[in-house]
């Protein structure tokens, strides 16, 4: 009963309200393929996606994007009335696209990734963190350069600066010399042309041979955060998203973000219009979302304010033992073909690691998180193509002093959505930790962990046979609960497999 509704009923009155956005009459997007001039310029993975049955293709687009100001005010509970100012602007920007090779293994499903600008470079986030779950699936893959940053350079958003451009302009002149972005003020509507010549492809199409079915948009931490702002203000006028996955959003207090709960409607050069400090994703959007938080997120990053109830459309998945970014992004997953064990064990549990060596805690390697935006993914897909409505999950338990998580006799949050990495832990894993947000660089962002002692895993595990028959047995729970796909089980069992017991 509900997907009907999302498909007709709702579209047809999105529809019927695109006139207040403009998008009515259609983009003026002009799109056309990039030169062949050297390589995509991304924080790629590295993998064999041709021989996965995949292929890569990159497109410029291009035309006058619209800059947006609030009707009425921008209120907690995300309902925001937003129209265009009247001011336009040029702009000519890039998208890229993975797709299967075989039009019989696409299934229907396309996700459009914000591209993360945090470190002064395109990062398309999700395609790192989920690549084997869309390759394996089936699904079409769309990252999106929306932001000035990406194709210009500029001041990153993190207390520390790399002392040199990233973005492609700077990186590759040759092949991106023609790009130009107006600013941030107009990346809503960058991104939202950029979904339409997806959803109504012109005489290019970018899809290829395929045709979306189902669009998703998706984005994490700062992209994120922008996703919040395009969801709330645009998102009941607009028929180009069919779902949202709404990865690792950030909440107030964040000065170089402008310090709301979400991105600016608009900012400088033009007149700052900045969300309220608490903004929940708005309850009457008609289409469904999923937001996964990590511990990182809740507390650290201020998003716990914004928390907020599940609803006919909405899941919140926080997960326990999780950092908002850890060693899969950072590593493994740039080289992740899906059957590493690498990928599901708790690496450098008891040394530094290279990644960042000189944080004042062990960063977090823990693998539920690239594990659990998997399976959003596929519920999501499945909440979307097969009307299955997925289930509500506890929240993380929260301590008294709203600073930190409860926890458990190992140190460990109690609630949230659970994994064999905290039911039948060997270590302490954490979103938070001892660095310091302007002194210790990206630190803060990796969370911790720490192993558990002999004396006190021997109060756990009798022995290894012990601890694999705790990992059997949480694994399967979390499997049966719909955030660990069951094809990633065997990587967990095969880790724990691998650890030693002395």
């Amino acid at each position: 009963m509900l997907i009907p509704s999302i498909q007709s009923v709702t579209r047809i009155a999105a529809l019927a309200a695109l006139c207040l956005l403009s998008a009515c009459q259609g983009t003026d997007a002009e799109i056309e393929r990039a030169p062949k001039i050297g390589l995509i310029w991304t924080a790629p993975t590295l993998i064999p996606f041709e021989d996965m049955g995949y292929e890569l293709e990159e497109f410029f687009f291009s035309g006058t994007a619209n800059h947006y100001v609030n009707r009425t005010e921008l209120t907690p509970d995300g309902q925001w009335e937003v129209e265009p100012s009247g001011e336009t602007a040029a702009y000519k920007s890039r998208l890229f696209v993975y797709r299967p090779t075989d039009p019989a293994h696409f299934n229907g499903t396309v996700v459009i990734e914000w591209m993360n600008v945090s470190g002064g470079i395109d990062t398309p986030t999700e395609w790192i963190t989920a690549h084997t779950e869309f390759m394996r699936q089936g699904y079409a893959y769309v990252a999106v350069s929306a932001q000035q940053m990406g194709i210009e350079g500029g001041p990153m958003p993190l207390p520390r600066q790399v002392p040199f451009c990233l973005a492609v302009k700077c990186t590759h002149p040759l092949r991106y010399r023609s790009l130009h972005h107006p600013g941030d003020s107009f990346s809503y509507d960058i991104f939202m042309k950029a979904a339409e010549l997806v959803r109504r492809p012109r005489a290019i199409n970018p899809l290829g041979e395929l045709s979306a079915e189902r669009i998703i948009a998706t984005g994490e931490s700062q992209s994120a955060h922008r996703l919040v702002t395009l969801v709330n203000a645009f998102g009941k006028n607009t028929d180009l998203f069919d779902g949202y996955f709404i990865h690792s959003r950030l909440g107030e207090g964040i000065p170089e973000l402008g310090g709301g709960a979400s991105a600016p409607l608009s900012q400088a050069p033009q007149a700052d219009i900045v969300p309220p400090t608490t903004a929940q994703l708005r309850a009457d959007l008609g289409v469904p979302i999923i937001n996964l938080q990590t511990e990182t997120d809740q507390i650290p990053l201020g998003a716990l304010s914004s928390r907020q109830p599940d609803n006919s459309f909405f899941r919140l998945w926080e997960v326990a033992g999780t950092a908002h970014a850890d060693l899969y992004v950072a590593r493994y997953g740039l080289l992740d073909d899906g059957d590493d064990v690498v990928t599901a064990e708790l690496k450098y549990l008891k040394r530094a690691n290279p990644v960042l060596p000189a944080c004042p805690d062990f960063i977090s390697s823990a693998p539920q998180h690239h594990f659990a935006v998997k399976a959003a993914f596929r519920t999501l897909h499945q909440w979307l193509a097969e009307a299955t409505v997925p289930p509500s999950y506890p929240r993380l338990q929260v301590n008294e002093q709203q600073d930190g998580f409860a926890l458990d006799a190992y140190g460990n949050a109690l609630g949230g959505i659970r994994s064999p990495y905290v039911d039948a832990p060997l270590a302490r894993l954490s979103g938070l930790n001892n660095a310091d947000r302007n002194e210790d660089g990206l630190c803060f962002l990796y969370g911790s962990m720490a192993a558990l002692d002999p004396a006190t895993r021997q109060t756990l595990y009798a022995d290894k046979a012990d601890y694999i028959a705790a990992v059997t047995q949480a694994t399967a729970a979390a499997v049966a609960h719909g955030t660990l796909l069951a094809e990633d089980a065997p990587l967990v069992l095969a880790a724990a497999e691998r650890v030693e017991f002395r």
